[in-house]
């Protein structure tokens, strides 16, 4: 894969030869069913592993139970063997299987009846179950595969009709259960609840079986999401080949330059598609993951063009495989992967989940997923059957991939991430309380379940709304209409915006109302299915969106004002200096204009609009800087008086990127800003997209997440050698750095991470812009422990806007290192002086209404975050930031002012502060 390249553009920067594992076995439980246990054998499984012999049992005996092991390690056996066995001995039991996706709940029901075991009548009950088969469901099935949506639409708000079924439900089973994370993850713990609620009113108490990718934390996590204590089955005792991971990260483009003449590197996509193409060559089957459907395409296409060029018949061997395909299509691209008639495929994470993919030899990844989960999860399709493989991770132009690749450890090395969720979410809690109260009336006792006091508030908002009324009984429906319709578990609710084809009348999808302005603007792209439309007209009050087909070569950027205010303050640490917030924020944004860009980064031109604000309350962790450390050590007041608080000036829109590929993810995101008086370039989103949540005392308290942040501050210290020389560059370098950030000003920015924003420009700047060989080379601690020794960051007061934006972009690309969360579900805002706090302060928030726990992760992990954010900016080699290191894809203020070098003085300075003072 590397044959040709240059040494000096020599890509792989760490290979690690990971060791196989060999089984153990286990005999067959003596309560097995016999012939199920025939049944199996017939299927090639002689014994059950060890680690499927004891979640069986557990589950047998009626312990809830999570089973957390790796890819392709059996854990569809933990739950089938003892549903399968009570079926089979003629039981008068009924199972009830839940999973994340449609694709995943039809290969297991495929893989149930596939074992044709006595008495099992398994049946699919989802959206696309005939209507005419749904009645014989209902009335036959003791075995009924389905997803959380349909459980919430059609199961249990029409519970009455499955009333047979629910008095003899004896299993529940929740497949990929780490995926039930962040505002879906919420939701999902919610109607387990409800489900519980409704099983024990038919008088049914079912046993809990959960199966999930390897997680931290597993039985916490699990009890979290079903209400129930469960014991945990973690050792995993599969076989496992032995793998070769290679971390790659693309050239610079010597051709090409980015947002104000940054440097940009090749595309992950389009490197991805030349080693699929590669690796087909040497007969690999092979997957490449791409985070997007139409770069999944795209990858495809480029691989089948390099592939043509050799021998055409070889480019029939790559296909491109996501969601959106017909189910047959599916069917068929999987059965060609397994036989080998496909050797590569260009895939989504559609193929991460479930799907049964044996045997193949290297696995591609282009650009980190989010999450380690995800990662050993796609890592994890190549050697399933025991095979030696390859795992290629490819870096995108981003501070998170910038830094894995440059830190092998956090990536192979570290404890993956606890899944984590927030049922006490009003924004959550309120819709599911609602559906709650209309499937059967709520009494005191039953309010515990549900969050206790928190679900108190929420019930007596209703009741004043008159939805419900509150007897000495318990709370009761009022409306003859059922709220469940109304009520998406995949976001907060509310009305959706409907996508719809002008010429067709075609509805192609919708867009939550918090992320509408920003995805569904009036000319924005907007993508689905892989095709490309443009929004012609956007109708707040009627919900709708007008489209246009139409394929352009360029794509959209919105540009966001942002405004941002402290609600309350729920913890704060003071650091001398230096401190340290969480708390509850309103952040105001309001689309003003789009950019069209072509993919090269140039910019078309600029499109102003004229949308309504949108709010969101959500929560932040933030961090603010006093003038004395921010300044010159010999003179930080008075150099910081001098132009910080001066706002003036005229202001500047911001944006976010809303092109094709990002607009569906971008549904759950932020905003993220910096500046000298107060604005903003970030934006938010609606919680569509399924991040993280969390509930700030499991964060705080969890051993395994303590001891990765110990991890993380070893890496910063033991790298801070090193990363000195790096940071400092040349003096001429560090000259253009300072030159740069001299030009921006002061101000505020706000960065989107799912939408844009603008700031503020300071008319004043007092005293000389400086160095940049002082801002990176001078201000370490002793024996260079990554953080400056409290008494100024030698930054005048023009620098501290760029110093600070940068500072905040970087942060924003971090933190889905510590909290299960991607880029996109969160925002931020950065100002050299803030009215509610006072003091020069960078805000990185949720994007999703009520908060989905970033914020909680970023504040329990504060100083491995941020060390690792500084050693993100010093590893990248570009001379004044790019989008591998403090450059933001969607910053609504245009990527300025930027200061790199301004960044690291600032970092280093909190840091030092935070380490003095004991943090």
């Amino acid at each position: 894969m590397t044959a040709g390249i240059p040494s000096r553009e020599h890509p792989v920067t760490h290979v690690a030869d990971l060791p196989g594992r060999a089984a153990r076995y286990a005999e067959w439980p003596s309560w097995a069913d016999p012939a199920v246990v025939a049944a199996l054998r017939d299927c090639g499984v002689s014994a059950p592993w060890a680690h499927q012999a004891e979640a069986a049992s557990h589950a047998y005996e009626g312990r809830h139970v999570v089973i957390s092991t790796g890819t392709a390690s059996g854990k569809s056996l933990a739950y089938q063997l003892p549903v399968l066995s009570r079926l089979a001995a003629g039981e008068k039991a009924n199972a009830l299987y839940l999973s994340p996706t449609k694709a995943l709940g039809a290969d297991q029901l495929r893989s149930v009846s596939s074992l044709d075991a006595p008495g099992v009548r398994a049946a699919s009950f989802d959206g696309d179950t005939p209507m005419a088969e749904r009645d014989w469901v209902r009335a036959h099935a003791n075995w009924v595969f389905t997803n959380p949506d349909m459980l919430h639409r059609g199961i249990l708000s029409a519970h009455g009709r499955w009333a047979t079924f629910f008095r003899r439900l004896k299993y529940v089973v929740v497949d990929e259960c780490h995926s039930y994370r962040g505002v879906f993850g919420s939701h999902v713990a919610l109607l387990l609840r409800r489900l519980r609620r409704v099983a024990e009113h038919y008088g049914a108490s079912p046993v809990f079986v959960l199966a999930s990718a390897t997680t931290a934390s597993p039985a916490s996590f699990a009890s979290r999401l079903t209400g129930v204590s469960c014991v945990a089955v973690t050792e995993d005792a599969s076989p496992r080949g032995a793998r070769t991971v290679a971390l790659w990260e693309p050239p610079l483009l010597e051709e090409l330059t980015g947002e104000n003449g940054a440097p940009v590197r090749r595309p992950a996509g389009a490197e991805a598609s030349r080693i699929l193409a590669d690796l087909v060559l040497e007969g690999a089957r092979s997957l490449a993951f791409i985070r997007s459907r139409r770069g999944a395409e795209l990858a495809a296409l480029g691989a089948r063009r390099i592939l043509s060029e050799v021998d055409p018949a070889l480019a029939e061997t790559v296909a491109a495989y996501r969601s959106g395909y017909l189910p047959e299509e599916r069917r068929a691209l999987e059965a060609a992967l397994l036989s080998g008639r496909l050797l590569g495929v260009a895939t989504t994470n559609a193929l991460e989940l479930g799907v049964d993919i044996a045997g193949l030899d290297a696995v591609v990844l282009a650009g980190y997923p989010g999450t380690l989960a995800s990662f050993w999860q796609q890592a994890g399709r190549a050697g399933r059957s025991g095979d030696s493989a390859l795992v290629v991770f490819v870096a995108r132009d981003d501070p998170l991939d910038t830094y894995l690749v440059h830190h092998p450890a956090a990536l192979l090395s570290r404890p993956v991430e606890t899944a984590v969720l927030d049922p006490t979410n009003p924004y959550v809690l309120a819709p599911q309380l609602a559906c709650a109260v209309a499937e059967l009336p709520l009494t005191v006792p039953e309010l515990e379940v549900f969050g206790g006091a928190a679900a108190q508030e929420v019930l007596a908002e209703l009741a004043e709304q008159k939805l419900l009324r509150r007897r000495s009984s318990g709370w009761y429906w009022t409306s003859p209409d059922r709220p469940h319709a109304e009520v998406g578990i995949r976001g907060t609710g509310g009305e959706q915006i409907a996508v719809v084809e002008s010429d067709s009348g075609r509805m192609l999808g919708t867009v939550d109302p918090g992320s509408a302005c920003f995805a569904v603007h009036p000319g924005a792209v907007y993508l689905h299915q892989g095709s490309s439309y443009v929004v012609d007209e956007l109708d707040l009050e009627t919900g709708l969106a007008l489209v246009h087909a139409e394929n352009p070569d360029w794509t959209t950027t919105p540009r966001e004002v942002v405004d941002i205010s402290v609600l309350s303050t729920q913890e704060k640490q003071n650091y001398g200096g230096v401190s340290v917030c969480l708390g509850e924020v309103a952040v105001t944004s309001q689309v003003v204009g789009y950019l069209r860009r072509r993919p090269s980064g140039e910019v078309l031109d600029h499109t102003p609009l004229d949308l309504p604000e949108q709010s969101l309350h959500t929560r932040a962790v933030w961090y603010t800087v006093s003038a004395e450390l921010l300044g010159p050590a010999a003179d930080a007041g008075r150099g910081r008086r001098g132009g910080s608080r001066d706002v003036g000036g005229s202001s500047e829109s911001g944006g976010a990127d809303s092109s094709a590929a990002a607009s569906s993810s971008a549904a759950a995101g932020g905003a993220d800003a910096a500046g000298g008086t107060f604005g903003s370039d970030g934006t938010f989103g609606s919680a569509a997209d399924a991040g993280a949540a969390g509930e700030s005392a499991t964060t705080a308290g969890d051993s395994t997440e303590a001891a990765a942040a110990s991890h993380f501050t070893a890496v910063a210290s033991s790298s801070a050698a090193a990363s000195s020389s790096a940071a400092a560059g040349s003096s001429a370098r560090a000259a253009a750095a300072s030159r740069s950030a001299a030009a921006g000003g002061s101000g505020v920015s706000g960065d989107g991470e799912a939408g844009t924003g603008g700031h503020r420009v300071g008319t004043e700047a007092a005293g000389p812009v400086g160095t940049g060989e002082e801002s990176l080379a001078s201000g370490r601690g002793p024996a260079h422990e990554g953080g400056r020794t409290p008494g100024g960051a030698g930054l005048v007061p023009a620098r501290v806007p760029g110093a600070l934006h940068a500072a905040e972009h970087a942060a924003i690309g971090l933190l889905p290192l510590f909290a299960t969360c991607d880029r996109w579900d969160i925002g931020g805002v950065s100002t050299a002086w803030h009215e509610d706090t006072g003091e020069a302060t960078v805000f990185v928030h949720d994007g999703h209404p009520g908060g989905a726990g970033f914020a909680e992760r970023g504040y329990a992990a504060i100083v491995p975050w941020l060390a690792a954010t500084r050693e993100a900016i010093v590893s990248c080699e570009c001379p004044t930031g790019c989008p591998s290191c403090v450059q933001s894809p969607k910053c609504g203020n245009g990527n300025d002012p930027l200061d790199k070098a301004g960044a690291v003085a600032v970092l280093d300075t909190v840091l030092g502060a935070l380490r003095q003072h004991g943090a």
